[in-house]
């Protein structure tokens, strides 16, 4: 992908200032990083994560937002405010890394949240101390991974209204990139997500004879073949849809056929048009099918994150911003994952960009770790590259809103 020819004398300008200045934040950051890495929490529980970041700041108290996260206003002025947004919690899952800042206690950060918020920290002590080209709000948000949803709840409190935020801009760790590789991809990047759950209903009884039941296990089983098989088939594959059922709850003895089988699941696509189609697919599939084994099926459809769209212009406008930096830059990437900074995007530009990076040593059979994997583990250098992508992500946004003041005069 090529950015534009050229790019404005003073933007130029901020850029060498603020760039250096990050390099000088970053073994800070690096710090901060293992210090949250050792010590991470769980969705709805950020408090001290959130206590620990805003201290790193060092711009003040800020102001609640859903409940444990928090917005600090780093740098102000009259142009619209560009949010940096960080995630702010853990994963349920135990540290299997080895190395001497893992964590312990069943909670880690095997999403990169340690590092998007060492990054957010790393530009916005930069802009404190050098200035720049527009306000900046530090956006620290919980239950990125939980629910409910800390982005769903910042963004309906209004506080980025009151804040007068024109853009919002994130980096997240991406190990399905090669490391050195950022997406800055225009349109829809990451996937709606809505959790599913279907319930068979038969008849228990003896496991000894089967003809006296209604079996919703093997029911169950069924469902969950269709739900693979057909399901998806209802979209053009050009663009895709993911349904995964995960879980599965049955019974309670070896011998005893219950009189109910649940599955739980998530449903993930990219149009709006999809969604509606496969709702309607999953309860027709789940309802047949469980009717061909003498059952009935109840579906619940509980809808979470929206698609998360990039801003055309702001994904254009990082780019030369991220070749400066040394970045090999991607304008394809996107995956069926969800992120609830979709949330934040839904009323103003928003731009998310993936860093490709090395998700720590591999396997017997090679296989490096990907995200919330107990081995998940980017090197501290990723600190510094995720800086500078979200500083890439604040210049081509501040770019965006007008003449941009030189150094000196900045907002």
């Amino acid at each position: 992908m090529s950015g534009p020819a050229s790019v404005p004398a003073s933007l130029g300008a901020w850029h060498q200032l603020l760039a250096d200045a990050v390099r000088a934040e970053v073994p800070g950051a690096v710090r901060l990083r293992r210090r949250l890495h050792a010590d991470p929490r769980s969705s709805g529980r950020e408090e001290d994560t959130t206590a620990a970041v805003v201290a790193a700041l060092d711009a003040g108290e800020g102001r609640p937002a859903a409940v444990t996260g928090r917005v600090v206003r780093v740098h102000s002025g009259a142009a619209p405010t560009v949010a940096l947004r960080a995630e702010l919690d853990g994963l349920a899952v135990a540290e299997a890394t080895g190395v001497p800042w893992a964590a312990s206690g069943g909670v880690m950060h095997a999403c990169g949240h340690d590092v998007h918020l060492a990054a957010l920290v790393a530009v916005c002590r930069a802009v404190r101390r050098v200035g720049g080209p527009a306000p900046v709000l530090a956006v620290l948000q919980p239950r990125e991974e939980g629910e409910p949803s800390g982005g769903r709840d910042v963004a309906a409190s209004g506080v980025l209204d009151e804040e007068g935020v024109g853009a919002v801009v994130g980096v997240h760790v991406q190990p399905q990139l090669p490391a050195g590789v950022v997406a800055a991809t225009a349109g829809p990047v990451n996937a709606a997500v809505d959790h599913v759950t279907v319930t068979v209903r038969g008849h228990g009884g003896h496991g000894a004879y089967p003809h006296t039941t209604a079996d919703p296990v093997l029911a169950l089983a069924a469902v969950v073949v269709a739900l693979h098989a057909r399901v998806p088939s209802r979209v053009d594959p050009v663009v895709g849809a993911v349904l995964a059922v995960t879980q599965l709850a049955a019974g309670s003895a070896f011998n005893v056929v219950p009189d109910t089988a649940r599955a739980r699941g998530g449903l993930r696509t990219l149009r709006p048009e999809d969604r509606v189609v496969l709702h309607a697919a999953i309860e027709e599939v789940a309802r047949h099918t469980a009717a061909a084994h003498g059952c009935t099926a109840d579906v619940d459809i509980r809808v979470s994150d929206p698609v998360l769209r990039n801003d055309p212009d702001l994904a254009r406008a990082a780019v030369p911003w991220l070749e400066r930096a040394g970045a090999q830059v991607d304008d394809t990437f996107r995956s069926f994952g969800s992120d609830d900074f979709a949330h934040l995007c839904t009323d103003r530009p928003g731009l998310m960009l993936f860093l490709g990076v090395d998700g720590g040593e591999p396997d017997a059979a090679g296989r490096r770790p990907g995200l919330h994997s107990p081995r998940f583990l980017p090197p501290d250098d990723t600190v510094r590259q995720a800086a500078l992508a979200l500083l890439a992500g604040y210049l081509g946004a501040a770019g965006l809103h007008g003449p941009v003041p030189p150094p000196g005069r900045g907002v």
